[in-house]
């Protein structure tokens, strides 16, 4: 008899497969940026692990792919570097320090695809149509949703860190579209964001701009962020997100990776004792329906 023949996954459903593992780790990340507010670990530590332990497993792989990371065209390159780099971790740690885990699971992820069908649309590449559209607004109204209990009676605090974590939507964006545009595979992709990121990062620190608490924090602290930042979000989310890039396009990744905040939600109950607010019942649904529509 033949041997049996194993069924192969398509390209898009591997894609797919990368992209949900890729929500979690993603709700892992918003999770550890809120509980960075009460580590012994200073922002600048966690960006340190966050982009030295995929430099460090991946080092030999890197230095074979150094001529074509060095190819990427500079305007790229910078997209990448600051899309997820140095400004989109500090501003994502920072204002996820002045809000909840639920606004860096809802807003961060949440916006990217309205992001980055603005700078689709800017590119010339038309504007969302039909169902996307409306999904699109969706989730702009869910975001809207979250954050206009802050409004009145007005908390400066929590609307700061709503903006600041705007700010680093933004940024991924960027990124996204970024890793379209280039033709490196996503452990050149990884190199490409995490040497200059790390290199400006260890700077910051060793000139005494930002300051550092790695000395002194607790081994449990060092361990979950190194598990979590460095080993899951940067070295397994940042090739698995290329991977789903290069597989599914940028919008359609983006839009897909919008379903994290019900994670993040779910699991911030037992890990952080958060209590969904009346605001996060009603925006995340808005935003996961945005998500089913786009």
């Amino acid at each position: 008899m033949p041997p049996a023949v194993r069924p192969r996954l398509s390209a898009r459903a591997k894609g797919t497969a990368a992209l949900v593992v890729t929500v979690l780790i993603w709700a892992a990340f918003a999770l550890s940026a809120r509980a960075l507010s009460s580590s012994s670990l200073l922002p600048a530590d966690a960006a340190l692990l966050r982009f030295g332990v995929p430099l460090l497993v991946l080092a030999p792989a890197l230095w074979r792919r150094r001529r074509r990371i060095a190819a990427v065209r500079p305007a790229t390159a910078l997209k990448i570097a600051c899309g997820a780099g140095v400004p989109f971790f500090l501003a994502a740690m920072y204002g996820g320090s002045l809000t909840s885990a639920a606004f860096v699971g809802s807003i961060v992820p949440g916006m990217v695809p309205l992001f980055v069908s603005a700078l689709m649309a800017a590119a010339g590449k038309g504007l969302p149509r039909g169902t996307q559209a409306v999904g699109l607004a969706l989730i702009a109204v869910g975001v809207v949703a979250l954050v206009w209990r802050f409004v009145v009676p007005l908390n400066a605090q929590v609307l700061a860190g709503a903006g600041i974590l705007l700010v680093a939507s933004g940024l991924w964006a960027l990124y996204t579209v970024g890793l379209k545009e280039m033709d490196l595979d996503p452990i050149g992709s990884i190199g490409l964001l995490c040497l200059p990121s790390f290199t400006v990062m260890a700077l910051l620190v060793l000139t005494g701009v930002l300051p550092t608490g790695m000395a002194s924090a607790a081994g449990s602290d060092i361990a979950l962020f190194l598990v979590v930042q460095g080993l899951g979000v940067g070295l397994c989310a940042g090739l698995l997100y290329a991977y789903a890039i290069r597989s599914l396009g940028a919008e359609r990744s983006s839009t897909m990776g919008s379903l994290s905040p019900v994670a993040v939600v779910l699991l911030a109950v037992p890990l952080l004792g958060e209590s969904p607010t009346a605001a996060v019942l009603v925006g995340v649904p808005l935003i996961t329906a945005g998500v089913a529509l786009a």
